[in-house]
């Protein structure tokens, strides 16, 4: 959907990090049964809190198949979400692509300005459009719903660049989520959490677009695009505000929902949402300890201090080499999880956990705790 929501594995108990991981497996290859190989290029993160939201109002026991050996799982075999939640969070990922797929060939935005790429994607996307629609409505869901909204955006910006006020062109993208988290209820069979839930959607939507403007903002501005801070000229400190009241409204709407167990849902809907906004605008009031001054030591010895001297770089790796190093860090997962040297340029990198978290996030905690660890008492654990 929008990819906001990306959970460290630091940040996760051992069962959450399964249950989590078991979802976005059940969203891949929900994709690629109901839709083909090419499909699976829709799975993201956000996509997989539809699934989540089902699993966890459902009477029912966890809905578990074996998959087989996967690159990203270092080849290993695992427990994944199977039924009517993976699907339903297929067919929402795949019209959303579909729709951000045109967006870019309407924009020509880079390899789709050349007509070969534009007419190809063009053909995917009605593909795309036809097929959620079809698995969407083998669970009761009409995507008609999302691609009409996102029909509106364009008519929405409109009328934010007239003057009009900045949630003008939110709308659509909250009236998608609201629709998409609320019949996760019916899914569960639990109707009386709809609203709820479509409340909570539509502040996720709100979050998401408003978090995706102010990343692109300045990016926006350099190259004359079009950005909705920039148009309605709101400023950062006001988009954080909205962004952190979407992030509290969530909280408040998802305690009125019924679940059977909320851990996962308050872990990325409550906690991993705050931590977008703080990768996005700062944490603020929060020094990292790495970087933070310090005292002088009175027993440091005085005078200048001589640089150390570099080690000398290591040359590149060709394409054929950094290709076969690549293939070979991505299927033992170091790409993800473990800092390590580029497969081609071998510069010293983070990790992809490490590179969208910081140290704050690993130390996180629930807003009804006090302590550094989350308690038992909360939905962490």
């Amino acid at each position: 959907m929008f990819g906001i929501i990306r959970p460290c594995r630091h940040r996760l108990s051992e069962r959450l990090h399964a249950s989590w991981l078991a979802h976005l497996c059940g969203l891949c290859l929900a994709l690629r049964d109901d839709h083909g190989q090419l499909a699976r290029t829709a799975t993201n993160y956000d996509g997989l809190v539809i699934s989540v939201l089902v699993e966890a109002q459902s009477p029912r026991a966890a809905d578990r198949r074996t998959a087989g050996p996967c690159p990203l799982r270092g080849m290993r075999t695992a427990p994944v979400a199977h039924g009517e939640g993976a699907r339903l969070a297929a067919a929402v990922s795949l019209a959303l692509a579909s729709v951000k797929v045109r967006d870019h060939v309407l924009d020509g935005d880079g390899v789709f300005a050349r007509r070969p790429v534009a007419a190809g994607a063009r053909r995917i996307t009605r593909r795309w459009e036809r097929q959620s629609t079809g698995s969407a409505a083998a669970v009761g869901f009409d995507t008609g719903v999302l691609l009409a909204a996102a029909g509106r955006q364009e008519e929405a910006e409109r009328l934010v660049t007239a003057g009009g006020p900045l949630l003008l062109a939110t709308a659509p993208t909250e009236e998608a989520t609201a629709a998409a988290f609320a019949h996760t209820a019916v899914l569960a069979g639990r109707p009386d959490n709809a609203a709820a839930l479509a409340e909570a959607g539509r502040l996720f939507g709100r979050l998401a677009h408003l978090l995706d403007a102010a990343e692109d903002r300045q990016q926006d501005e350099a190259q004359g695009l079009w950005n909705p801070l920039a148009v309605s000229d709101t400023s950062q400190q006001e988009a954080q505000r909205l962004c952190r009241d979407a992030v509290h409204g969530i909280k408040l709407a998802l305690a009125e929902v019924e679940f059977t167990d909320r851990a996962l849902v308050h872990r990325l809907l409550a906690h991993e949402t705050g931590a977008a906004v703080d990768r996005v605008f700062g944490r603020a009031g929060h020094v990292c300890a790495s970087t933070a001054p310090s005292e002088a030591d009175p027993d440091a010895p005085s005078g200048p201090e001589l640089p150390p001297i570099p080690p000398k770089p290591k040359p590149p790796r060709g394409a054929v080499a950094g290709c076969a190093v690549w293939l070979a860090m991505a299927c033992t997962c170091q790409l993800l999880c473990c800092t390590h040297d580029d497969p081609f340029t071998r510069e010293r990198r983070d990790s992809f956990c490490d590179r969208h978290s910081n140290c704050a996030d690993c130390c996180d905690c629930c807003d009804c705790c006090e302590c550094c660890d989350c308690c038992s008492a909360c939905d962490c654990s």
